[in-house]
């Protein structure tokens, strides 16, 4: 996973059950509570732009996966 979090110019690349984060080229760490709203408000907004592209691509006759010849 790779979700850029804007207001903290980090990307996260893992996250553990208890709630850790790893950043990309930094170690594990408990996120402050600024930043889990900062990561949580940078997840939400990936999948809502997420759930638009597959809405288009699923509608669009011309790019449904269904009529695609993929190798």
């Amino acid at each position: 996973m790779k979700l850029y979090v804007a207001p903290m110019d980090a990307v996260v690349v893992e996250i553990r059950t208890d709630g850790a984060v790893r950043y990309d080229n930094d170690g594990w760490s408990m996120p402050t509570l600024q930043e889990r709203r900062a990561i949580i408000y940078a997840a939400k907004e990936e999948c809502e732009a997420l759930t638009e592209l597959l809405e288009i691509l699923e509608t669009n006759p011309e790019t449904r996966a269904d009529r695609l010849k993929l190798p």
